[in-house]
């Protein structure tokens, strides 16, 4: 098991935001009450939540680096960060992983020069929502309704008409699941475990039954023919956000 947690948005007594905050010694105390409330000695990997433009990225980096020595953090990583402040941060401590929402409904890491920069430095890259926020699962359709307080409900991509043209996504997935005899949600991991070896996704849930279906997607094998169908008719998909679509 990796521990994993992150700093960069300031955070008042009562819990609230005041915006972020990477100055060097709000990461040193941030960490430290971390290793209290996690109680552990040292964080496997400490991440940046959102780079900071008013923090230059070498203070931040040298800043994990001395917590590092200092035996706190065993790796730093970065979230968020666009190719150039990951080469930035790497120069000054070298980088374990960089996660970004990728998914096959969310391509941006292929595109904006990411995932290169990470097979060409060698670091692991980390997906968050592989899932796409739980839309790939085939569970959320047009029908759906969104509780007020659920991010989703104000997400473009979530909206109904963006449903409706998304739906073609998971029924690719569908497919795909029924042929394995499988699920679309480990179809959809299995994809990204397939697109390089130092890809981890991280889906999340708080149901003990979707997390054995998640893990369970490490066994599902996709052959070279199977991704090269599953990246043909997604590629005539165009995701769409509410009253737009977006390029592939």
């Amino acid at each position: 098991m990796v521990i994993a947690t992150k700093f960069g948005f300031g955070i008042r007594a009562d819990g609230t935001r005041y915006g972020l905050d990477s100055w060097p010694e709000h990461i040193r105390q941030v960490t430290e009450a971390s290793l209290r409330r996690l109680k552990v000695e040292t964080i496997d990997v400490l991440y940046q939540h959102r780079v900071d433009p008013n923090v230059p990225i070498e203070d931040v980096a040298g800043t994990v680096k001395e917590l590092i020595q200092q035996g706190k953090v065993k790796h730093f990583g970065l979230s968020e960060a666009s190719a150039k402040t990951i080469r930035r941060a790497h120069a000054v401590q070298p980088l374990a992983a960089v996660q970004s929402e990728y998914s096959l409904w969310t391509r941006d890491p292929e595109r904006n020069g990411v995932l290169a920069t990470c097979e060409e430095l060698g670091i692991g890259f980390v997906p968050f929502s592989p899932l796409g926020a739980g839309f790939l699962t085939g569970k959320i359709d047009t029908t759906t309704k969104l509780d007020a307080k659920d991010f989703r409900s104000i997400s473009p991509r979530f909206a109904a008409d963006a449903r409706a043209a998304n739906m073609a996504l998971v029924e690719l997935l569908k497919q795909v699941a029924e042929k394995k005899r499988t699920t679309p949600a480990q179809i959809a991991i299995a994809w990204l475990l397939a697109q390089k070896p130092w890809i981890i996704p991280i889906p999340g849930t708080k149901n003990l039954t979707r997390l054995e279906e998640n893990l369970g997607a490490e066994n599902v094998q996709l052959t070279a023919g199977d991704l090269h169908d599953i990246e043909e008719a997604a590629s005539r998909i165009p995701v769409m956000e509410s009253g737009c679509r977006k390029p592939r």
